[in-house]
């Protein structure tokens, strides 16, 4: 199209060219007659102009002369001054030497004007034109180059010839022609063609489809002429066919079988040459073209994939003839076979320390060489030949036990099963081998994910896990394996943008499995959807501490790089405290701060919470209102205790608060008998004295009498307690005390109560225990002496038992005879003077 314009404007210009040329001659011939001389054959120009060539080449000498006639008016009776111009420009001249005046010769070194006119004219004023001349320049036509013939066999049948006719202007006019020269029939044709048509349809009836004939090109100008290379042919090879329609079927297992027919007009050719495409249905591109000679339908397509759907296309020419346009696309399906190749495999372990096995999440995808070969694929899982799982899924569960080495995993379809693939149950090793691993977006839908590692002997090859945070469940896990000496894998899903992903980077050895490197990372960020509120509450120091909570993952949009608190008093300037991610709190110390606006950041955007303002009062205050207050509460208290006991009338009650615990130097003991069932204090008007002392026996081994012992059993009451002090004493190693956390003692009455005779009996040794530590401040089991303050003074007949330095009596009349009524003293005696 481009070239047709191009050659229509350059006609379009030469025609404007020539138009103005012979106008211009128009007005020169005009006034050459207007200045002529009449004579007897009518008027006559005054002058003549001569030229080698009014068609010269661009670029070529010109040569010009002007003759005056004799009779010409302009120039009767006077001197004849002659001068030349080429269009508008004065141009150099001289007289001829042999001539007169009136003839003058004009040289033009260079012609390069395409097209101008050479006047002579007579120096007046204005100057006279008596003659002049066109002179056109260009150059002589190029060779047509590229001529090509195309039959074409719909009806009617004809042959197109074109050709290039060069990339030289000759600027002047250019006619071409095409002669064709049949031998067998020995007949030539001609056609000449209009001015820039450089193209021609030969009809049908000019030409025989399988014989050969010469066909060229000629183009003549006034400078000369050309003529194109010839071209030798047989029409039918230089048919261009109709694009073949196909049908696909399938016949076998790994071809299609391809069915096509030529136009109705083209269907009686025969061994055509056939080129066939074909792609997958996932496919952008076209495989390279397979290349049928003599080809008959149908054409088998082979060595293609199971179950696959397949687009073809075919094209077909005779022998060298160009190729027909490409079919319509057709699809068909191979037939289905068995899975072929092997699975890539992951496998998470975790064991039941109760019921002894392994619980196991196995997941697998298809390897680079893996083919389904069919539809509905399902998977199962073997263990020695029995089914563990069996699934459409690429993940399965199940529990094995722990002696269990190795499953199979098998791919099934309608065809039959796949080869096994092996997947090792591996043991989870403590053998750290990655040391860091990242993640950042690689394109709309991808992650890089790199990692550093250590080296390590028996490493096989890395598994790289992935999965979206936001969503549960085994069926959005994903892996990719990468090789051992790789540090870096680009993984492709489905990503999303601004949703978290949990990527883990295993090292994966022959025997187990290494600890992973977990991380999160996003496909793109952008600031938070929200902020959290802050808690604001003022500490002991009247510091204030500022708390927030965690943002939900679902509304972070990236990883939080920082918190940044921005707080201010109502005087002061704004301050900024960025704190660290885990914190999520951070204590002023400024106790009058006014305001405060919590600032969250990703690296994709930041977003500001709404502002916070809280007052305080002055921690003083706050402590004197909290010091009233628990004066108040705590004397309220104290007033109620203080009613409840001293008015309450249960002795209980009382007892809780204030027990009667007994004091050994300022108390009365009773001696009980069997008939006793009740405790009475004693009333005495007199004030007889009673002796009382610690007593404890460090080890003696001797035990009570029967009768003795029974008056101790018998004793029920208070004076039970007293019984179980002396036999449970930790120093008497017979007898085992029912409280070993109690203070001992014994008191033993050696004289008449409240001034009653001296009682016949032999003396009564009481015992006790209590768990109340009366003489906390002395050493134990060493008691001093004790006496009853009321008595005047102390006779020779009272005596102290224990070691007291203060309170020894000054004179001791026969002691030997007052042991014979106390055997256990007499003992405690002997026993202290073995100790010494």
């Amino acid at each position: 199209m481009l070239y047709h314009l191009l050659v229509l404007g350059r006609c379009l210009y030469v025609g404007f060219i020539i138009m103005i040329s012979k106008w211009m001659s128009v007005i020169v011939m005009l006034v050459t007659f207007v200045n002529g001389a009449r004579n007897e054959d009518g008027i006559q120009p005054c002058a003549k102009v001569h030229t080698s060539s009014s068609v010269v080449p661009l670029g070529s000498p010109v040569t010009a002369t002007c003759v005056i006639r004799e009779d010409c008016p302009l120039v009767t009776g006077q001197a004849v001054h002659i001068e030349w111009r080429l269009d508008d420009r004065l141009i150099p001249s001289s007289p001829e030497a042999s001539e007169s005046s009136r003839v003058s010769r004009a040289v033009i070194s260079s012609f390069n004007h395409t097209r101008a006119i050479l006047t002579c004219c007579i120096q007046a004023s204005p100057p006279q034109v008596v003659a002049g001349v066109e002179i056109r320049a260009g150059y002589p036509p190029e060779a047509p180059q590229n001529l090509t013939c195309q039959t074409n066999l719909t009806n009617p049948i004809t042959i197109t010839c074109s050709w290039d006719p060069g990339q030289r202007e000759t600027h002047l006019p250019t006619q071409y022609s095409l002669h064709t020269e049949m031998w067998a029939e020995n007949e030539n044709y001609s056609y000449k063609l209009p001015q820039g048509v450089h193209h021609y349809t030969i009809p049908r009836f000019e030409f025989v489809l399988f014989y050969d004939m010469k066909i060229y090109v000629k183009a003549v100008n006034e400078l000369g002429e050309t003529t194109s290379a010839p071209l030798v042919l047989e029409p039918v090879s230089s048919a261009k066919f109709d694009p073949p329609s196909i049908q696909v079927i399938s016949k076998r297992y790994g071809c299609l079988r391809l069915n096509w027919n030529l136009s109705p007009d083209q269907a009686w050719l025969q061994s055509l040459n056939l080129e066939y495409r074909f792609k997958s249905v996932d496919s952008t591109q076209w495989n390279d073209p397979v290349l049928v000679q003599n080809a008959k339908t149908p054409v088998d397509m082979c060595h293609l994939l199971h179950w696959t759907r397949y687009f073809a296309q075919i094209r077909v020419r005779y022998q060298q003839s160009p190729w027909s346009e490409w079919s319509s696309s057709q699809s068909g399906v191979t037939l289905e076979s068995a899975p072929t190749g092997r699975l890539d495999s992951w496998m998470e372990i975790s064991e039941d320390p109760l019921l002894k096995q392994l619980n196991i999440s196995l997941f697998w995808k298809p390897s680079k060489g893996f083919r389904a070969n069919g539809q509905n694929v399902s998977y199962i899982v073997l263990v020695q030949k029995r089914v563990v799982c069996s699934t459409r899924e690429n993940y399965c569960t199940f529990s094995l036990s722990r002696s269990v080495k190795k499953v199979y995993v098998k791919a099934v379809n309608a065809a039959g099963k796949s080869s096994p693939t092996v997947v090792q149950i591996y043991k989870h090793k403590a053998h750290p081998v990655v040391l860091d691993a990242t993640a950042v977006p690689y394109g709309n839908n991808s992650f890089l994910v790199q990692w550093r590692s250590m080296d390590s002997s028996g490493l096989s090859d890395y598994v790289v896990k992935w999965r979206p945070l936001l969503k549960s469940g085994l069926s959005h896990i994903q892996f990719d394996i990468a090789g051992q000496n790789q540090s870096s894998i680009v993984i492709t899903g489905s990503f999303e943008p601004y949703k978290p992903y949990g990527i883990s980077v295993y090292p994966r050895f022959t025997d187990g499995i290494g600890p992973p490197k977990t991380f999160n990372a996003y496909l793109r960020e952008k600031a938070p959807s929200m902020v959290p509120k802050l808690h604001i509450q003022k500490t002991w120091n009247s510091d204030i501490k500022i708390t927030w909570d965690e943002i939900p993952l679902d509304q972070r949009n990236g990883k939080i790089q920082d918190y940044t608190v921005f707080y201010w008093n109502q005087k002061g300037p704004v301050n900024v405290v960025n704190v660290d991610t885990e914190k999520r709190s951070v204590i002023l110390k400024d106790p009058s701060v006014h305001g405060a606006i919590l600032m969250v950041s990703t690296f994709g955007g930041s977003l500001n919470g709404s502002a916070v303002h809280f007052e305080f009062q002055p921690f003083d205050e706050v402590a004197s209102a909290m010091i009233v207050i628990g004066s108040v509460f705590g004397l309220s208290l104290l007033i109620i205790f203080i009613v409840l006991t001293c008015f309450s009338k249960h002795e209980r009650f009382k007892g809780i608060f204030w027990p009667v615990v007994p004091d050994p130097a300022n108390s009365f003991v009773l001696r009980l008998t069997s008939e006793s069932t009740q405790y009475t204090h004693p009333s005495c008007d007199s004030e007889d004295p009673i002796y009382l002392s610690h007593l404890s026996f460090p080890d003696i081994p001797m035990k009570l009498s029967k009768e003795e012992d029974d008056l101790w059993i018998n004793s029920s009451e208070e004076t039970s307690d007293l019984g179980e002090s002396i036999c449970g004493s930790p120093f008497i190693t017979e007898y085992s005390g029912s409280n070993s956390d109690s203070v001992p003692y014994a008191t033993v009455v050696f004289s008449g109560f409240c001034n009653s005779p001296p009682p016949k009996e032999p003396h009564v040794y009481l015992r006790s225990e209590s768990t109340q530590p009366l003489l906390e401040a002395e050493e134990p089991f060493t008691p001093k002496c004790y006496q009853n303050l009321a008595l005047g003074g102390m006779t020779e007949e009272q005596h102290f038992f224990g070691p007291s330095h203060d309170c020894v009596p000054e004179e001791v009349a026969d002691p030997e005879s007052l042991w014979d009524d106390f055997p256990f003293l007499r003992a405690l005696a002997m026993n202290d003077t073995e100790n010494d």
